[in-house]
């Protein structure tokens, strides 16, 4: 009976773990030992697998957790440029909005009410900035020794007791005191010292490229209605927009001012102090008492005019009554950047808003005058509201054309020598064992009738430097996936078990630290001096469920992520024109790597296999 060998034998699991475990590395042979008067064999063995890419035509990119904006020089795959088409949302989505004190028709019976405070208000435009934050996220999941310095930032990121700024007070010191532990001419002792009214420095995440570049941001009027419902289902599905539609004959008047909308990146957030208090002599709030923080990010001016005619001077009237008035009205903005040949971003557009800045005449009842005021109107992109997100947005995608050599071996149902992977242009199906035609029943068979305990069970996807290393590297920047998604093609679920994953212990956020997520289940790149050399990807409980649970053995498909928490997939359309499902794991990533493939003519210790750690009772 095989199931009751296999409750026998799994009473040594729990004594042998600890052995098995240390001895991981060397399981490439097998070893004989008895334990409980139960003698039993541990060893490896690998087993071919069938691997094969998939062109990807286009994906759907809207309504995504992350938009690509910039371009992406690959040295293997070419250049992406990638813009975004926006919808604008109202302060809460709620419409006849109210500008200064009071509404449009009070204001216009200003004349006829005897009223002294009821004045009209000359709404008018200050300042307009579109404000698009870098991925920053918690430091609690990139600083390691909890010292209050991000890892990349930090002189030793696993000692708290460093001292990263040569001041002589220790990064935690520093922090607990309020001090700068990256600025050596504040160590918190000065007299005068206040504390935490300095600019934070982050290690910003998602940018790819030379940050030293500086680069400019357009945004101009959108002219094309982003449907939230599609019509040809009768309204009843979302509406799908694609990676390659052209919105270009759609596309208006400028907004962003000409001669000032370059943008350079700073690591660290911006200030806003408070006005100072003529009536605190001793202290200036201007110097001392912070009012707001702004993360870093994209933050560019726009034309006062198109603001006020557009916004203010619409107040009262019927586009601005409601968020679909004001959807068919101002219908969004389109998003793009030049000399951004070597900078690709990923922005989250849920925290992208623009801020319109006005004056307006203010009754003062006590001074008993008219005094002007000033006030603040934001507009939102995209708005999540508890997970549920509202607006829409399309990413648009500029792909070059594929290499000769990668075309030709995508869609050919042949055994790959290369396996290529990119965000949103390929897809590799990988088939366990090399009966994949049959599903690989006879080995599966062999398998059970060996009554194993299946330890562990990898697939080693094996970098070939040799490509990406003589790919040519002018204008283009190797930056290689930092993970890699392999799911099962049939269901598009994941084939990890979220609730039992172990995840790093200073996660404290999902979004916030994916390389903190599912490391039993692994992918993540793991390099020497600095260059990709594997990824090791553990499917040991889908492989226990084909072989104890008799589970279909499905087809498993690759691509890189740059967050592996984003779930779902969304439609593409594949080089034929068939229909596609694409992870959005793998939509919101430009990165793209070549791994070695599964065909014979691979050398033995590069090619993709699947590797067993087993247990068998004797």
């Amino acid at each position: 009976m095989r199931f009751s060998k296999i409750v026998k034998v799994s009473a040594l699991v729990g004594t042998l773990f600890l052995l098995i475990a240390s001895c991981e590395d060397e399981l490439d042979t097998i070893g004989e030992g008895v334990v409980g008067g139960e003698p039993f064999t541990t060893g490896k063995i690998t087993y071919d697998v069938f691997a094969f890419n998939k062109g990807i035509m286009a994906v759907q990119t809207n309504r995504l957790p992350l938009y690509q904006l910039g371009t992406f020089n690959d040295p293997v795959y070419g250049k992406r440029s990638a813009s975004i088409l926006s919808q604008l949302s109202l302060p809460s989505r709620q419409g006849n909005p109210v500008f200064g004190d009071s509404s449009q028709a009070t204001e216009d019976n200003a004349d006829s009410d005897s009223s002294a405070s009821t004045i009209p208000e000359n709404e008018t435009v200050k300042e307009v900035f579109l404000y698009i934050p870098f991925q920053v996220p918690p430091s609690a999941t990139k600083d390691s020794d909890s010292d209050g310095v991000d890892n990349e930032l930090d002189i030793d990121p696993y000692d708290s007791a460093s001292d990263t700024d040569g001041d002589t007070v220790t990064d935690i010191q520093e922090t607990n005191i309020g001090s700068n532990p990256l600025d050596a001419s504040e160590d918190g002792t000065a007299d005068d010292f206040v504390p935490n009214i300095f600019r934070r420095t982050f290690d910003l995440d998602s940018i790819y490229g030379d940050r030293d570049e500086s680069f400019e941001i357009t945004v101009s009027r959108s002219n094309y209605f982003l449907r939230d419902l599609d019509p040809n289902t009768n309204f009843e599905e979302a509406q799908e927009y694609f990676s390659n539609q052209d919105f270009s004959g759609f596309i208006g008047e400028e907004l962003t001012i000409s001669d000032n909308k370059t943008v350079i990146i700073d690591n660290q957030e911006e200030l806003t102090f408070a006005d100072d208090d003529p009536d605190t002599d001793d202290v200036n709030e201007a110097e001392t008492v912070v009012e707001s923080r702004r993360a870093p990010g994209i933050r560019v001016p726009l034309r006062n005019d198109f603001f006020q005619q557009n916004i203010l001077d619409k107040e009262g009237q019927s586009e601005l009554l409601s968020q679909a008035n004001f959807n068919d009205f101002l219908r969004g903005i389109h998003i793009s950047g030049t000399g951004m040949d070597k900078l690709m971003f990923l922005l989250d557009l849920t925290q992208a808003n623009i801020t319109i800045t006005y004056q307006y005449q203010d009754y003062d009842t006590e001074e008993e005058e008219v005094i002007t005021s000033e006030k603040d109107f934001v507009l939102n992109l995209l708005v999540n509201n508890n997970g549920v997100v509202f607006g829409n947005a399309v990413n648009v995608f500029q792909d070059d054309v594929l290499p000769p050599d990668i075309a030709g071996a995508l869609d050919n149902d042949e055994n790959a020598s290369r396996i290529y992977v990119k965000g949103a242009k390929t897809l590799t199906e990988v088939r366990l064992f090399e009966e994949a035609k049959n599903g690989g029943a006879n080995i599966i068979n062999e398998i059970r009738s060996k009554n194993w305990i299946i330890n562990e069970a990898n697939l080693v996807f094996y970098v070939d430097r040799g490509t990406l290393d003589a790919a040519p590297s002018e204008d283009s920047v190797l930056d290689e996936p930092p993970r890699l998604y392999l799911y099962n093609a049939e269901t598009n679920q994941p084939i990890f078990d979220a609730s039992t994953e172990q995840n790093a212990g200073n996660v404290v956020d999902a979004n916030s630290a994916p390389l903190g997520l599912f490391l039993n289940y692994n992918g993540i790149i793991q390099k020497e001096n600095k260059k990709g050399i594997k990824y090791t990807i553990r499917i040991t409980e889908h492989l226990n469920d084909i072989i104890v649970r008799d589970s279909t053995n499905a087809a498993l498909a690759l691509t890189t992520t740059s967050n592996i928490f984003f779930p779902g997939v969304q439609e593409g359309m594949g080089e034929g024109g068939q229909a596609i499902d694409v992870p959005i794991r793998a939509s919101v990533s430009p990165l793209g790597t070549v791994l070695y493939g599964s065909d014979l003519e691979v050398p033995a210790d590069k090619r993709l296999k699947l590797e067993i750690f087993y247990t068998e009772a004797n």
